[in-house]
């Protein structure tokens, strides 16, 4: 279980954000979820690698932003779409990690600026 401050951080800054995000631990437990990502069928309580195929997380770079504290990202192709995957150390502690991918549920390449 994460503890009540981080899982409330996590849900204002990210709870709206419009792509599917996850807090992990290092043991690949999902923590939290934004909504976008409960609306996709994420769920707290079970392994981010039990989503999806095993080839999905081939290119999994959570190992290497834990141990060098920094953010790590790549860049591949899922259904056609383009889409730039971060993993991203959580100060303070560093068993925990935001991850997420731009271009998930959204397809930038067709995105029209929003008017105001």
């Amino acid at each position: 279980m994460v503890d009540s401050k981080i899982s409330e951080a996590f849900q204002l800054m990210w709870g709206k954000f419009p792509e599917p995000v996850m807090l992990v631990h290092k043991s690949r437990e999902i923590l939290a979820v934004n909504e976008a990502c409960q609306n996709a069928g994420g769920t707290a309580g079970i392994k981010c690698s039990s989503i999806g195929t095993p080839d999905r997380h081939k290119g999994c770079l959570a190992n290497q932003a834990l141990a060098s504290g920094q953010a790590s990202y790549c860049k591949s192709e899922a259904n056609g779409k383009t889409i730039i995957g971060y993993w991203i150390p959580v100060a303070e502690h560093p068993d925990i990690y935001v991850h997420f991918g731009v271009g998930t549920t959204i397809d930038y390449d067709q995105f029209k600026k929003q008017s105001s």
